[in-house]
Parts: structure tokens; C-alpha cells; sequence
């Protein structure tokens, strides 16, 4: 009973020391709290980088997850670009050609068929492109075609379903199966004529021909159809004037054409339907 009564007092001597405001701590507590630390410190770096792992795969998994989600963000975005840059340049093209028929029609009294350019050909002896507009749809032999630019060519045959255009680069005075083509200056319709009579390969342009001295036809000139001939209606655009000079016999003028068309991936034209001459064939 004595030693537990004496134990008893040291227990509440030490609680009281303890509890007691002081300002630093004993050795025995300064021993244990070190020899704990020490102690902690090897337990508890590697259960820091056990749980770092684990959290470290889990955030692999996330990340993983969020680059799924972005690639598929981007091969969204990527069709979505480029199905709305097609959409843009369509509704680009469609509103230029409204404004070209509105505007050709304002000037003259033609019907505009639109067509699709399916083939061409580059046989050195029959350059032609095939449209899929025929006969069904009111396609004739010898209708101008052309394009917001400018005039493409003529049809030189038909089917009921399609259509194949002599293009204007196939246009010689020595062939058969192509009519020459009588032009004009826009603007002054009634003071300058040539004739349209072939086309030089070399220079890629169409040489005019049959052009008065007194002509004032100048460069930069824009040449139109004239309408004269009963086959290309007037008023549609060729090109423009690059030079002029002296013909082979000195008498009359003769002028280098720029084509204002271009054949580069040539895909829709449009084929001219003159009421005037449809109702004179009936």
C-alpha cells in the first residue's frame, strides 16, 4: 500500500509538472518526442509515397480520359471546319451566279440553264467536256455556254441526257465544226467589230481579227459578243484586249484576247437558251 501510495503521488507530481506553464520541454519528454519523430519518419515517407503513387494512377487515368475527350474535340472540330469552309465557298459561288443571272437578265431577255461540267475529253483531235444537261432539258446544237466570267465555248452535240461543249481554246477559222465568233467592245457596241477567229495555243490567246482601221477598240478593252451571225447571243463577255497591230496585209487591225474564263477545274456552266431564237426555229 506504501509503494502504491508513493507511485500514486509521483503520477500526479508528473501530471502536474506537465500541465504547468512552462517554457521549454524536460530531456525524458525531448528523448521520447525525438525517438518518436525518428521513429514516424520511416513509417511515414513511404506511406507518402505509396498513397503518391496510387493518386499518381489515378490522375494518369483522368488525364487519359480528358486527351480521349480532346481528341475527339479536335477530330469534330477539324470535319466541322472543314464542312463549313465547303459550305462558305458554296454559298459564295451560288450567290455569285444568282447575281450573274439576275444581272444578265436584267440586260437581256436569256434563260440561264445551269449544268454540271461530268468529263472531259483531251483527245488532240476532239477536245470536248460532256454536261449533264441534254435534250430532255432543252439543250440544242449550237447554244452558247459560259460561265460568271466569261464564255466558255458551244454545244457541239446532244443526247437526251447530256451534252458536249466545244470549248472556245478549239475555236480555227479552218474548222468545220466551229462558227466564228462576231465580237464587239463593251460600251461601244456600235463603233468597233471583229471577228473572233482562232485561238493560239502558244500565247493562250484568242486572236481577233477583221478590226477597221479607224476602230477605236484600245487595251484593256472588254470584248463581248456582238450577236451578229444568228448563233452566239450578244452581250456575252470573251475577254479583254492585250495588244492591237497592223494585219498581214496592212489594211485592217488585228488584237490579242484575253480570255476573262478560266479552264482550271472547271466544274458548273451555264448554257444560254435566247427565246427570241427558240420561238424563230418553231
Amino acid at each position: 500500500m506504501f509503494m502504491l501510495m508513493i507511485g500514486f503521488i509521483l503520477f500526479i507530481a508528473v501530471i502536474g509538472f506537465s500541465l504547468s506553464d512552462r517554457k521549454e520541454l524536460s530531456w525524458p519528454e525531448k528523448f521520447l518526442k525525438d525517438s518518436a519523430a525518428y521513429v514516424q519518419q520511416w513509417f511515414y515517407k513511404p506511406a507518402g509515397y505509396i498513397a503518391g503513387f496510387f493518386e499518381d494512377i489515378s490522375n494518369l487515368r483522368t488525364i487519359y480520359e480528358e486527351n480521349e475527350q480532346l481528341r475527339l474535340t479536335a477530330a469534330a472540330y477539324s470535319r466541322d471546319k472543314i464542312n463549313y469552309n465547303f459550305v462558305e465557298k458554296e454559298n459564295e459561288r451560288l450567290k455569285a451566279e444568282l447575281s450573274f443571272t439576275q444581272r444578265q437578265k436584267e440586260m437581256y431577255n436569256y434563260n440561264y440553264l445551269i449544268a454540271q461540267v461530268i468529263s472531259i475529253s483531251n483527245d488532240a483531235n476532239n477536245r470536248t467536256m460532256t454536261i449533264n444537261l441534254g435534250s430532255n432539258n432543252g439543250i440544242k446544237p449550237n447554244m452558247a455556254v459560259t460561265t460568271i466570267d466569261g464564255l466558255i465555248g458551244i454545244v457541239s452535240s446532244v443526247t437526251s441526257f447530256t451534252a458536249a461543249v466545244t470549248p472556245i481554246t478549239e475555236l480555227n477559222e479552218a474548222s468545220p465544226t466551229f462558227n466564228l465568233i462576231s465580237a464587239t467592245v463593251m460600251g461601244r457596241e456600235n463603233d468597233s467589230f471583229g471577228i473572233l477567229s482562232s485561238y493560239n495555243k502558244e500565247t493562250s490567246r484568242v486572236i481577233m481579227t477583221k478590226i477597221a482601221e479607224d476602230d477605236k477598240m484600245d487595251i484593256q478593252d472588254t470584248v463581248i459578243t456582238s450577236g451578229l451571225g444568228g448563233i452566239y447571243p450578244r452581250g456575252l463577255v470573251v475577254g479583254t484586249v492585250e495588244n492591237k497591230q497592223l494585219g498581214d496585209f496592212g489594211l485592217t487591225y488585228t488584237a490579242s484576247v484575253k480570255l476573262s474564263a478560266s479552264f482550271d477545274h472547271l466544274t458548273e456552266v451555264f448554257v444560254v437558251q435566247v427565246p427570241e431564237m427558240e420561238e424563230a426555229e418553231k
